[in-house]
């Protein structure tokens, strides 16, 4: 196969891959390692303090706050993207669609806008007009893109972990603990969490960061301290090592979540360690969850806490198994790389 020449974008945040929370950055690491391993030239924008066998184009520095900064950190990375185009196949961006703003114009160039928040569609109409078709868009959920309603020509690419890498467990003690971890706000719903462990007579670990500014600052002090105890323990931010050891050896994720999720790759990764789901049914948890068969999709509290009565009735490696053909990382960047073919081709054509 033809050897590609790539840029991929991420936001100057985080480094690529992050250290505790960061999504997003989890991904691009993954797919640029696999395109690497392909024998693809990928250069990589991103932070400075970035780990990668891609060629690191850094930029950005904090504190990234500020309308001035943050514009300042778009036309950086606009800015080399346009110097390295003559020597580029494919854009492919995680980061802000407006960096691409320099690269727009130039058509004979595919460039690939992956979603992994809402969507912004009065920008993204605009980006459109410019590109005069080349500019597509991947969304890592099909529920992302649900009201696209013709703008943009879209596809999903599910998010993915590295399931071979992910320790797992066959089964687990009758008394394994339920799990939620994620960031600790009112829309990813670790109150409900704590009502369903408690109801359902289970133990519950809680991890995650606890968010401090914003709507969401004291949310940790009202609604989750007061109902710490030996059975709901909450054991802080955890790093990749603590997350697979917890998801591993639990009975089940609790995903209650109060918004339309765009994946929630917490979901994957449980899944990648044998460890069902069980989610409310919003955003992209119909199309990651298998009900019945890797978790349940719930609809409210009472509904999770009959499902935790069910558990018994999972296969853990059956939800290992469907992480392996859905969620791993090698299928994620088959995805992509047929995707920037098919791109390349439809420019050619043009």
């Amino acid at each position: 196969m033809t050897r590609l020449r790539i840029a991929v974008t991420a936001d100057p945040y985080l480094p690529v891959p992050p250290r505790h929370y960061g999504g997003i950055e989890r991904i691009v690491a993954l797919l640029v390692r696999g395109l690497v391993e392909r024998g693809h030239d990928v250069t990589l924008f991103a932070h400075p303090e970035s780990a990668t066998p891609a060629r690191l184009v850094p930029y950005g520095r904090p504190p990234h706050r500020g309308r001035l900064r943050r514009a300042l950190e778009v036309a950086e990375l606009g800015t080399a993207l346009l110097r390295r185009a003559p020597r580029t196949d494919v854009v492919h961006s995680f980061g802000r669609l407006a960096a691409l703003l320099p690269v727009l114009p130039v058509r004979r160039l595919p460039k690939i806008q992956s979603y992994q928040r809402p969507v912004p569609w009065p920008g993204v109409a605009r980006a459109l007009r410019l590109a005069a078709g080349s500019l597509s868009f991947a969304g890592c959920s099909s529920s992302l893109y649900a009201d696209a309603r013709g703008v943009g020509t879209w596809e999903t690419v599910w998010n993915a972990v590295d399931v071979a890498a992910t320790p797992w467990s066959e089964s687990v003690a009758p008394d394994a603990p339920l799990v939620f971890l994620g960031r600790l706000e009112p829309m990813k719903g670790a109150h409900h969490a704590l009502a369903i462990a408690r109801r359902a007579g289970r133990p519950l670990v809680i991890a995650g960061n606890r968010v401090e500014t914003g709507s969401a600052a004291g949310y940790f002090e009202r609604e989750i301290a007061p109902h710490l105890d030996e059975a709901a323990r909450y054991v802080g931010e955890v790093d990749d090592a603590a997350k697979a050891q917890w998801l591993s050896s639990a009975a089940a994720l609790l995903m209650p979540i109060e918004w339309d999720e765009p994946f929630g790759i917490v979901m994957a990764e449980a899944l990648a360690c044998g460890t069902p789901v069980i989610a409310f049914d919003r955003g992209s948890v119909p199309e990651i969850v298998k009900d019945a068969e890797t978790g349940y999709i719930c609809h409210g509290v009472d509904d999770a806490v009959a499902a935790v009565a069910r558990l018994g009735a999972l296969d853990r490696r059956r939800c290992r198994a469907d992480a392996l053909a859905r969620f791993d990382a090698r299928v994620m960047v088959d995805a992509y790389e047929t995707l920037y073919r098919r791109r390349l081709a439809a420019r050619a054509g043009a």
